[in-house]
């Protein structure tokens, strides 16, 4: 059973990291301003970021299933590949998009990496997977999760971008990176755990311990 209290104290743990990793898209933003980098050359670095995030989200996921009683390595990989496309995609495409939208930037499109490059995109999430089924215990800095899926995000709304973002447009930027990361990977840290993990026995083994900002401790 979800319980609200848990989640929104880790939403609440994630934040400032978050935050920190949306200042760090804003930097890099800023440094792709001053060298004028093109929309093309967004596409490319998105096409980068995004699997990346995609292979590292399932590496955490197949860890914590495995390592917290989720049965069997082959059920273990499909749903930490399944959940890390999902929640990749939302993250670095869906949410970006709808922000291009609202704001109107001149060449918004919905990139979804998982077709339109599905060579790429899904054995990286295949790949990360094994890594976690394979090697459940792990220590993985939280902010590499966070850099990851900010730049990811950051770079599918620079493909929409034809001249430098003013002021506002620069703050609604910022609250859409933060969205982009902070909700997607809640759910990652949180919801899967509570949804596919089976319930703690009388005197079984502790529940799922979940990530509380600093690194996914596995």
């Amino acid at each position: 059973m979800l319980n609200p209290v848990a989640i929104l104290k880790e939403l609440r743990a994630h934040a400032p990291f978050t935050a920190l990793g949306t200042l760090s898209g804003l930097a890099v933003l800023a440094a792709m301003v001053a060298a004028r980098v093109p929309p093309e050359a967004s596409e490319r670095l998105f096409e980068i970021a995004h699997p990346l995030h995609v292979a590292f989200s399932a590496l955490v996921t197949a860890a914590m299933l495995r390592r917290h009683g989720f049965s069997g390595p082959w059920r273990s990989l499909g749903v930490a590949a399944a959940g890390a496309i999902a929640i990749g995609t939302l993250s670095d495409s869906l949410i970006p998009f709808a922000g291009e939208w609202l704001l109107g930037l001149p060449r918004r499109a919905l990139h979804v990496g998982f077709l339109e490059e599905a060579w790429l995109v899904n054995p990286a999430a295949l790949l990360g997977a094994a890594a976690g089924v394979l090697r459940p215990r792990t220590h993985v800095p939280h902010a590499g999760h966070v850099l990851l899926s900010t730049w990811a995000s950051l770079f599918h709304m620079a493909m929409a971008m034809t001249a430098p973002p003013g002021l506002w447009q620069t703050a609604a930027i910022a609250a859409f990176l933060f969205v982009a990361v902070w909700i997607p990977c809640c759910t990652s840290d949180i919801l899967f755990p509570l949804l596919v993990v089976p319930p703690r026995p009388s005197g079984g083994a502790a529940p799922p311990r979940r990530c509380s900002g600093a690194c996914h401790d596995l």
